[in-house]
């Protein structure tokens, strides 16, 4: 009895550190979203950080010179998901293996909202038939859905069958990463005691409080003239930078309490609109995690920043 006792607990502790494993982050920097068009004052334009740039390496491979993470030029073709992770383990390109299927906050990374379908840099990535790119992570709560990256620019946790291979009727494809040049982070947060929370991954600084809701151009000027924690230069985060805060290991809500205590299973808007109808902003739901896109006329929640991620 005692060593079976022993044993459920190196269990439970070797659990525990895979779903740590599940949380690590490998994107010291975040990508801006490529958005130049100006809609408003204080939007996404007006706050350019790092630009996306990117080295095609001649050998089937690209090089994102902002996250380091080296990525498959073309992407696998439509295959289920457990193909798709099996496929990356395999490969071998540009004289490298160990390969393997992007986590969601990477292949997120790649997306230039400022391009309409495909939301990729199609001068740097083959353009393919792919509506949707498989993502590593399941849904913390369902393990039959996969955080996926659709074309449009979105994410989302989607039911594995809905591919044309197992049995649906949309293209899931798959692009494999490499990430031997990026520097894994786990915990990163820093509650600062002033009504901000440090992000020692993207270096950025966050409001820490819930807002009430507002329309898309009353939270873009709330943030503008918000004076916070001897700061008053905050500003609505663009799309990468609010999904950079969503973890895939939680739900309802998608992020974490202990830093964000009054965290809402809501909608929060972003800088970023959806380029292809301007009367729509990008979002993202803090329930599961999901970036999508509302009417600015919608009234959403609002969680400034401040900082170059």
């Amino acid at each position: 009895m005692k060593y079976a006792v022993l044993a459920l607990a190196a269990a439970l502790a070797l659990a525990g550190q895979t779903m740590k494993t599940q949380t690590i982050k490998t994107m010291s920097h975040l990508p801006d979203t490529g958005q130049t068009r100006h809609f408003a004052a204080g939007d996404d334009s007006e706050h350019p950080n790092r630009p996306l740039a990117y080295t095609v390496n001649g050998d089937g491979t690209v090089t994102d010179k902002v996250t380091g993470l080296l990525w498959q030029q073309a992407d696998s073709g439509e295959m289920t998901w457990e193909h798709a992770r099996d496929y990356c383990a395999a490969l071998s390109l540009g004289g490298k293996s160990g390969w393997r299927l992007p986590s969601n906050q990477e292949l997120f990374s790649i997306l230039n909202h400022n391009n309409g379908k495909p939301a990729i840099d199609t001068n740097a990535f083959t353009r393919t038939e792919a509506e949707y790119w498989w993502s590593a992570d399941r849904r913390a709560d369902d393990a039959s859905r996969i955080w996926s990256v659709n074309a449009g620019g979105g994410t989302g946790p989607h039911p594995k069958q809905e591919t044309i291979s197992a049995g649906g009727s949309k293209r899931y494809h798959a692009r494999c990463v490499l990430a031997s040049a990026a520097t894994p982070v786990r915990e990163h947060y820093t509650a600062n005691g002033d009504g901000t929370v440090t992000d020692h991954r993207t270096g950025l600084i966050w409001q820490q409080a819930e807002t009430a809701a507002m329309t898309w151009e009353e939270a873009l000027q709330y943030a503008k003239r918000l004076s916070l924690a001897g700061h008053t230069d905050w500003r609505l985060p663009n799309i990468k930078e609010l999904e950079s805060l969503n973890d895939e290991a939680l739900v309802r809500p998608s992020i974490p309490k202990t830093h964000f205590p009054g965290a809402q299973e809501d909608v929060y808007w972003t800088s970023t609109t959806l380029m292809n109808h301007p009367t729509r902003a990008w979002t993202v739901d803090f329930t599961f995690g999901i970036a999508s896109y509302e009417e600015k006329t919608e009234k959403l929640l609002v969680r400034a920043v401040r900082g170059t991620p």
